[in-house]
């Protein structure tokens, strides 16, 4: 089945412009630019980006990430964020903003290529929509590491699917070095990447059925899986610092603490209600399209199971968590949304429905969180020195806006102070919040207290606060306040 274009049927001149492939790419590229456009330009989109962006620009000053700044995302995901951080702000925003627009618009079109070669052609377009206005709700309406990610992963995805026939092996080993280069963006693609590689092992078996093959290639795919993330070691190692990286990357994952039951769980529900339509559209894809390739349906099948697995297993369950599994359900639902009896009326309605969920989403977002002009009054009030600053907790970007120097390389708040961070960075975060406030910061910024906080930090640095800061003021940034205290 190609990608030819669908007959017009009376009244529905709509969808022969949408569906047509030659029109595929702008199709795309319009919806994202609307489902993305009430973010572009804010900094304040998510605290995870803020602290991307910032770690980004530390390493342009020279910082070395997992040592002179503290997280466990590997650093490819720095890497990426690196050009856009090297610009002042607000262009650095718009250029890591303009980087996830094309990420997301390329993801999209790989999911409606693997939509067609499924044979679901008629749906492909739409799947692509789906990919893009499913993003939003779950929180990935910025440059969050899975938008970045889920491209490399589709593409490896469309290798794992096409690798057959003279070029069998190449395609299958492209595939596992994108995985590679995908877990230098975040780990949590390594059980998609199993899957991928045991597919391709037994598509490998049933062509040659040769026991010595199969061995050597297998010890292949996994070798250039690793290879990225064994270089990025390597690199430590030779620099001095490998038990570092070791500890950032995978002993301190392991540390973590799970969120209180009741947090997981409800977060959890949140997760479901955004997936479950994914997850129905898909079941409802499984009898649908016109010729394709069995096996490619098969393939989309068990990269979205699996994809929904390692969502369970890793817990937490944040809206963000949801994110990789766009690409694959997305992909799976275009039999579903390009049925006959569907694509008049539903399908349209299905995807209305979801993009309003996630413009209201992005809206209650700015709202809670904040935006430029908030950024730049607290800016303002923290001022660019002398001294350093301490954010205690609240946005770790105003390190970036006033240029102070800090005091510690734990600069992302929530390493500090959650629960679930508790024995998990490397060191005593009370003893570290004491070793801060004993180079005495000029300035301190700090929120409100909020659940999942671990009090005795918050009573350590209160502590420290009355006894050698007065408040200079307080804002808002978004719907929370935000103390900055300044030394007397």
């Amino acid at each position: 089945m190609t990608g030819a274009t669908a007959p017009t049927a009376p009244g529905r001149s709509w969808y022969a412009l949408v569906t047509d492939p030659r029109h595929r790419l702008a199709v795309l590229a319009i919806v994202a630019v609307a489902a993305r456009a009430l973010s572009f330009g804010n900094p304040m989109v998510h605290v995870d980006e803020q602290f991307y962006f910032l770690a980004a620009s530390r390493m342009w000053d020279g910082a070395l990430p997992f040592v002179d700044v503290w997280d466990r995302k590997p650093i490819g995901l720095f890497l990426l964020y690196a050009p856009a951080a090297a610009l002042p702000l607000p262009w650095g925003t718009f250029a890591y903003q303009a980087m996830a627009l094309g990420f997301v618009v390329a993801t999209a079109m790989l999911v409606a290529r693997l939509a067609v070669l499924a044979g679901w052609a008629r749906g492909a377009t739409f799947a692509g929509i789906a990919y893009i206005l499913w993003l939003n709700p779950m929180g990935g309406v910025g440059g969050q590491s899975p938008v970045l990610y889920n491209l490399s992963m589709t593409a490896a995805a469309l290798l794992t699917a096409t690798a057959s026939g003279p070029h069998r092996r190449w395609r299958g080993l492209a595939a596992l070095a994108l995985v590679g280069l995908s877990l230098q963006i975040k780990y949590s693609v390594v059980f998609e990447g199993m899957a991928f590689g045991l597919w391709l092992l037994w598509g490998e078996w049933r062509a040659t059925r040769s026991p010595l093959r199969f061995v050597g290639y297998g010890v292949a795919l996994v070798l250039v899986a690793i290879l990225p993330t064994a270089a990025a070691y390597a690199t430590y190692a030779a620099l001095g610092h490998g038990e570092a990286f070791v500890y950032a990357n995978f002993t301190s994952i392991l540390a973590r603490k799970p969120d209180p039951f009741g947090n997981a769980i409800g977060h959890l529900e949140g997760l479901a209600l955004m997936l479950s339509p994914l997850v129905a559209m898909a079941f409802g894809s499984r009898r649908a399209g016109e010729g394709g390739d069995a096996d490619v349906r098969r393939l989309l099948f068990l990269w979205f199971a699996v994809n929904l697995a390692g969502i369970l297993a890793f817990g937490g369950w944040y809206e963000h968590y949801g994110l990789p599994a766009a690409a694959p359900g997305a992909a799976c639902s275009a039999g579903f949304l390009g049925a006959r009896h569907w694509r008049g009326r539903a399908t349209p309605a299905i995807l209305g429905i979801v993009a309003l969920l996630g413009l209201g989403t992005v809206i209650v977002n700015r709202v809670k969180r904040g935006g430029p002009g908030q950024l730049a009054a607290l800016t303002a009030a923290v001022g660019q020195g002398p001294g350093c600053l301490y954010v205690f907790s609240g946005p770790s970007i105003v390190y970036r806006t006033t240029g102070r120097c800090t005091l510690t390389a734990y600069i992302f708040p929530p390493h500090m102070e959650e629960i679930r961070e508790r024995g998990a960075i490397g060191v005593d975060q009370i003893g570290e919040v004491r070793r801060i406030f004993a180079q005495r910061p000029a300035v301190v910024v700090m929120r409100r207290p909020y659940p999942g906080e671990q009090t005795e930090i918050q009573g350590v640095a209160i502590d420290e606060l009355m006894r050698g800061y007065r408040r200079r003021t307080t804002l808002p940034i978004g719907n929370l306040p935000v103390m900055v205290y300044e030394r007397r």
